[in-house]
């Protein structure tokens, strides 16, 4: 009904009578207003005052006198009063009234709502509720009456209700319930929520109208989301905290779900229209976060919730949480928690990650595992979209990762030398996603660059002790993402300058790498820089010397001088397009060469420095020179002028090299002052590089400018050449007395006369091995030049010999063979000419070099050195030692050398004599081999199927796909097998054990490539249980080597606690019983277990039990977070009746068998000391895991009354009655001492009592029999108190403990009594009585 529909007479007569009420009203009459009132028709006072809310006028004081003229004693005033109520709610809906008009209407209503009856109170809120239901509470005006209604209602005594009565509580509760059943209109969530904070409720009407308001969230509009989130935080003051917050967080992580399905769908269906749009999802959760944040700031115990409820469950992260929880860390009193958590919840994933990746077993049993990391990386992309509140925390976080699972420093304060490329270990892994939030963020917000550019300088500059390896790969990696950013903060890396002199050499060398891209556009910055190099010059510390030539030599390498040689091959990180500056290149090569040439100047100064400052020289000329060439005369002149002091003119004189200027003494110790082997290196790398650029240069063009420059580069080369020429051909003629140091030389370091007659050694030794390189490649194949260079050799030798058996005389490893100076470019092309080249033109010139056995050992063994060195540092010394992809070409070419080498040569072809060569050079190979391939798989991680193919592939091929790459690396394998097969096969006198052990670790390298689902994984498998079950050597070495490999492979394949039993049963069968009565049936599953091996072998046999031990643990952790999480839930009973869990049944399978097996082996006559301790610790770990099992199956019985399963009941048997009592048989064998193998008499005789004594000492001091008793008691606890919740007597498999009493072998008594003969015989037949129970478990049938 509205205005328009009023007649002009009609409003009249409306506006007389409402003005009559109001007059009436205020003239204290009420007499006279309830006759009045009394003469109105129902309809007739709708009507006034519907016209008198549209007009907005009076109705106020209009609808007081209505009540003021209905006393609630009386019926009439009272039906009145509702007619009121029941018109003016839906008219305050309508949405025709001005909005103060209705809050009026609304607010008078309020204050008598509590005049009502209860039948018009009932009938009141019915009105409400249909409303509802219907939908027709739009805009929630008249919702603010509701409240007031029910609050009026539960104070009501009696109500009547369909046929009987309810209480006012009672009727009020029946009325949510049938409110919170309803359909809801979307439109409506908001107000009723709000509402309902009014109302009085019970914690099961909350947490059923929470559950209402949270299944209503999908049915909303994404931006009515917020402000419901707002409402709901409101409502959880009343309690129900935790289920708002997961409901919240759920809803939110569903659409993540969505959006990103549709995401990916939507690039392959193209669709128009997203129903999530991500950039309004963002925004939305973004405003929830906050809302969520701002309530936990005002209620604590919130926070506490939201806190408690992620460290139940860490499985439940997702991107929204993560944010939420990064936001909340802003709140100085969660901060640490917060931290604390995610750290625990990343390292927790990783660890699972790692577990699942090792373990087929728990492959099979688990579903994929959802990864922390990515949803943290989620965090960060998503960030972008307004997060600010998050962006803080995400730093944080990033440096929280790092600085607590960076590097460590190594023992001594020694950092560890170079890093390894991949991040294996959990920690790892964790210190990488550190830096992949902190790059991330940098690259896309603004805000918080700076500090983190500052906080990673700071670290670099203040952590001098521990390693920051992984702060200078993160601010390397931001420079080349971010270069022009990093200029507008260019004053903080010049700071970061100021600290260069007082840095370590490797965080010096990391940071002008990392800065080197930089300096090339800024000016500023290079100025700094050489600066500060120029200070450090003259530093007193000599690693700021160091620091200053490093950073020179890298600041000559990357300014090219204008002319410069292609073939630099400069890999700058940052290419021209993102740095357009070099547009005067003209200018810039001018003025680089002036500025390089001022560098030179400097350097030459270090050449008066100590040893170690001129090696740095030595080391980079020849990468400046490579990538400078128009350095070249300044670099040669250096070198030259510097190789004159040393070098004797006079041709008659021997030796050419003057040794007593290379050392200096200071007191009464010796020091190396000039490393004349590696200038003479250097300036020969130099020479031979020039040498070869101008002859195809010459190849190329025949230009003329630059004859006048040649000429004097003719002239210092000719004379050069003339240099070496001399050295070499005097070098040859020299004598060792001419060095003084004949075989009469005192070669010991105690003495300075010792330590300087070393130093000369290794000089000249030097010196040697880079003449040798020298005249091989000037040689050119011809066979008098080979004939010197043998020569050379000789005279090397002589002296490696007299220095190796003067340093083996020596007490302890004086001194370790010196690094060879050979690089392994000329190493690889050696090895390519020694072995497969059979080009005929050359092969006389060969044949020289290899009748040589000892030349061709000596060339395999320096390239076993140099590949050690590149596998434990990343690099090796000499030229290209620094580029990693050239130190790749020559690891492949050295590769297929030594595999053919290897296969090719078998031992029949060459003569008995030479038999104990042939076996070192072999396994020289191998070594070369075994190192190459550890060396890639930790370096070049995703080049070894390059490596393994490239026997002949070229840089351009295609890369062969995956079915090849297996192939190819399973074609190796079978190689390795038949030799190690050969071995094996042979007799024990052509059986190399050395040789076979470096085959298994060969094998078990290249199987880590194979994937365990391929065929030849499978394959590989049942090659090696072959191998473990035929082979009987009696070798531990060899068959730990082969034992190991078994259980890497087995544990991808299945479990292998079926395999662990079979072997202990084969172990106790080879030791024997610890009762010596008892005959063991022979069992031999595994032949490489025999009487010498099997220690060995029982010892891998209980590190594989912990491993299993380790995945049971695990799974019955996550079965028990799942229970606690479900009790908190829904509580519902998870399992029918009739089914196990499949986790459950897997878990006591496992430990059913781990227990049978470990049975065979408590029973087993093991050798006193460490074997027996591990197995005794085992032995406690597995109880304390049946305790941990029995105490899930407690708190299972407690949630849910479901009855054992029958497999654990099994289980719980053949530990009380099988494990237990031999546990106690052995603790009883290991306290008595008398270790014995069945039937080794003598050995037994042999076997001191010093031996016993130890390993007695050993057992008390590790506390390992008490720690078993404790454990097995603990069990047995538990088990009792399982007894009496689940109603099942598991007590009666248990026997009773006597391991604790006070014993007395009345045996022993009698003998030492009586002293009878025979005293023998009683002991043994009383023993029989008294162990009778144990050991008729243990008699085979």
């Amino acid at each position: 009904m509205t205005a328009c529909l009023l007649s002009p007479a009609l409003r009249l007569i409306m506006r007389t009578e409402m003005d009559k009420i109001v007059t009436l009203s205020d003239e204290e009459s009420p007499a006279e207003l309830q006759k009045y009132l009394s003469s109105l028709t129902n309809d007739q006072l709708i009507t006034v005052i519907t016209n008198g809310a549209l007009k907005g006028k009076k109705v106020g004081a209009m609808i007081k006198g209505i009540f003021k003229g209905s006393p609630p004693n009386s019926t009439e005033g009272s039906n009145r009063r509702l007619v009121v109520y029941q018109h003016c709610v839906p008219l305050c809906e309508s949405g025709d009234l001005q909005a103060e008009v209705a809050a009026d209407i609304i607010g008078l209503l309020m204050l008598e709502t509590h005049t009502l009856p209860g039948p018009s109170l009932a009938q009141l809120a019915s009105v409400f509720v249909e409303a509802i239901k219907v939908g027709k509470m739009g805009s929630g005006k008249s919702l603010e009456l509701f409240p007031t209604v029910l609050t009026a209602l539960s104070a009501c005594e009696a109500l009547s209700y369909g046929k009987g009565e309810l209480s006012g509580e009672e009727y009020k509760k029946q009325l949510i319930n049938s409110l919170c059943s309803s359909r809801w209109d979307p439109q409506c969530v908001i107000h009723l929520t709000t509402m309902f904070r009014d109302v009085p409720l019970s914690s099961e009407e909350l947490q059923f109208l929470v559950e209402k308001v949270l299944r209503m969230f999908t049915k909303l509009d994404l931006q009515e989301i917020p402000p419901l989130v707002y409402q709901l935080l409101l409502l959880s003051a009343k309690g129900c905290k935790k289920q708002v917050l997961d409901g919240i967080i759920s809803y939110f992580k569903e659409q993540d779900v969505r959006q990103e399905e549709e995401q990916r769908h939507g690039e392959s269906m193209d669709l128009e229209v997203q129903s999530i749009p991500q950039d309004q999802l963002r925004h939305v959760e973004g405003t929830a976060i906050l809302h969520i944040v701002f309530a936990i700031r005002l209620d604590h115990e919130l926070g506490r919730e939201f806190l408690k409820s992620f460290k139940a469950s860490y499985g439940d992260l997702c991107p929204f949480s993560v944010a939420l929880l990064l936001s909340v860390a802003r709140i100085q009193r969660y901060e640490e928690q917060v931290f604390e958590l995610l750290k625990g919840a990343i390292i927790k994933s990783f660890k699972d990650e790692q577990l699942q990746q090792g373990s087929k077993f728990l492959q099979d049993l688990l579903p994929g595992h959802c990864s922390v990391a990515q949803m943290i990386l989620d965090t960060v992309k998503n960030s972008v979209f307004g997060w600010d509140h998050v962006t803080q925390g995400l730093v944080q976080l990033g440096f929280f990762l790092m600085d607590t699972f960076g590097p460590k420093p190594a023992p001594f304060g020694k950092t560890a030398e170079g890093s390894a490329t991949v991040a294996r270990t959990p920690a790892q892994q964790a210190c990488k996603l550190g830096g992949q939030v902190l790059l991330q963020g940098f690259k896309m917000h603004e805000p918080i660059r700076g500090e983190i550019l500052e906080q990673v300088l700071n670290r670099l500059v203040t952590k001098t002790a521990s390693p920051v390896n992984h702060y200078l790969e993160l601010f390397s990696d931001i420079v080349v993402s971010a270069p022009m950013i990093l200029l507008e903060s260019s004053s903080k890396v010049t700071e970061t300058f100021d600290h260069l002199s007082y840095l370590p050499l490797a965080t010096v060398q990391g940071l002008l790498k990392a800065v080197q891209p930089l300096l090339k556009v800024s000016m500023s910055l290079k100025d700094a820089l050489i600066l500060v190099l120029r200070k450090a010059m003259f530093s007193s510390q000599l690693d700021g010397r160091k620091s200053a030539v490093t950073g020179f030599l890298l600041l000559l390498k990357n300014f090219k001088v204008l002319g410069s040689l292609a073939s630099s091959q400069c890999s700058q990180g940052v290419s021209s397009s993102q740095v357009q500056v070099d547009v005067h290149s003209r200018y810039n090569s001018a003025a680089n060469e002036a500025f390089c040439l001022e560098i030179l100047s400097s350097l030459r100064r270090c050449l008066g420095q100590q040893a170690d400052v001129r090696l740095m020289l030595y080391e980079g000329f020849y990468d400046v020179l490579r990538r400078n060439s128009q350095l070249a005369s300044s670099i040669m002149q250096t070198l030259f002028s510097q190789l004159r002091r040393y070098y004797e003119p006079e041709q008659d004189l021997l030796p050419p090299v003057k040794l007593e200027p290379c050392i200096t003494a200071l007191g009464d110790k010796v020091y190396l002052q000039e490393p004349l082997a590696h200038l003479v290196s250097c300036t020969v790398h130099c020479l031979l590089w020039l040498q070869n650029m101008r002859r195809s240069a010459n190849h190329n063009a025949d230009d003329s400018d630059e004859e006048e420059e040649e000429e004097e580069e003719e002239g210092y080369q000719s004379e050069l050449q003339t240099i070496l020429e001399s050295m070499t051909r005097r070098m040859i003629k020299s004598e060792l007395e001419d060095f003084e140091l004949d075989k009469s030389a005192e070669f010991s370091m105690g003495s300075s006369v010792g330590v300087k007659n070393n130093i000369y050694a290794v000089l000249v030794m030097g010196v040697y091995e880079v003449l040798m390189e020298y005249n091989f490649i000037k040689a050119n194949y011809s066979k008098s030049r080979f004939e010197e260079l043998m020569e050379l050799f000789s005279c090397y030798h002589k002296l490696f010999e007299i220095l190796k058996e003067k340093s083996g005389k020596g007490r302890g490893p004086s001194n370790k063979t010196p690094r060879s100076l050979l690089s392994l470019g000329f190493i690889s092309t050696l090895l390519t000419v020694l072995f497969r080249d059979s080009t005929q033109c050359r092969e006389e010139a060969l044949s020289v070099l290899r009748s040589s056995g000892e030349f061709v050992r000596y060339a395999v063994s320096v390239a076993v050195q140099k590949i050690q060195q590149l596998e434990e540092t990343g690099h090796t010394d000499g030229p290209d030692g620094q580029n990693t992809d050239r130190t790749f070409r020559f690891l492949c070419d050295m590769t297929s050398v030594l595999m053919w080498r290897y296969t090719n040569i078998p031992s029949v072809v060459e003569d008995a004599g030479k038999k104990e060569k042939r076996s070192s050079l072999s396994h020289l190979c191998l070594e070369g081999l075994l190192r190459i391939f550890t060396t890639c798989q930790q370096r070049y991680p995703d080049r070894m199927t390059q490596l393994l193919s490239t026997m002949d592939i070229s840089e351009d091929d295609a890369e062969p796909d995956d079915g090849s790459v297996t192939e190819m690396n399973f074609f190796y394998i079978r190689q390795f097998q038949r030799a190690l097969f050969t071995q094996l096969s042979g007799g024990e006198e052509d059986f190399n054990s050395k040789e076979a052990q470096l085959l298994v670790s060969i094998l078990s390298v290249l199987s880590r490539q194979l994937k365990p689902s391929s065929q030849q994984f499978v394959q590989m498998i049942t090659w090696t249980v072959k191998i473990c079950k035929k082979t009987s050597f009696e070798d531990s070495a060899l068959s730990k080597g082969l034992l190991s490999l078994l259980f890497n492979l087995h544990v991808l394949y299945k479990s292998p606690v079926s395999l662990l039993l079979e072997l202990c049963q084969d172990i106790h069968s080879q030791l024997g019983d610890i009762d010596q009565d008892v005959e063991v049936e022979k069992q031999s599953h595994f032949t490489i277990v025999n009487m010498k091996t099997a220690t060995t072998a029982a010892l891998l046999v209980l590190s594989q039990a912990d491993r299993v031990l380790d995945e049971v643990d695990w799974l019955i952790a996550r079965k028990k977070s799942q229970t606690a999480s479900d009790k908190l839930g829904c509580g519902e009973a998870t399992q029918t009746a009739g089914q196990q869990d499949p986790i459950e049944k897997a878990v006591t399978l496992q430990l059913g068998t781990l227990l049978t097996a470990l049975n065979e082996l408590v029973q087993t006559a093991l050798l006193p000391g460490t074997c027996t301790i591990t197995l005794l610790r085992e032995l406690t770990r597995t109880y304390t895991i049946l305790t941990t099992l029995v105490k899930y199956y407690i708190q299972v019985c407690a949630n849910q009354h479901g009855a054992l399963p029958a497999r654990f009941e099994k289980l719980v048997k053949l530990s009380g009655s099988h494990l237990t009592p031999q546990c106690y048989s052995f603790i009883t064998y290991a306290q008595s001492g008398e270790f014995s193998g069945g039937g080794a008499d003598d050995k037994k005789k042999k076997r001191n009592e010093a031996n016993t004594a130890a390993s007695s000492k050993l057992l008390r001091e590790t506390k390992a029999i008490p720690n078993l008793i404790f454990s097995i008691e603990q069990y047995e606890k538990y088990l009792i108190t399982l007894s009496k919740k689940s109603k099942v007597n598991l007590m009666q498999y248990m026997k009773l403990s006597t391991s604790r009493d006070f014993r007395i072998n009345p045996a022993t008594l009698d003998a030492a009594l009586q002293e009878q003969d025979d005293s023998q015989e009683t002991t043994e037949s009383q023993d029989a009585e008294e162990t009778q129970e144990p050991k008729q478990k243990k008699r085979k049938q």
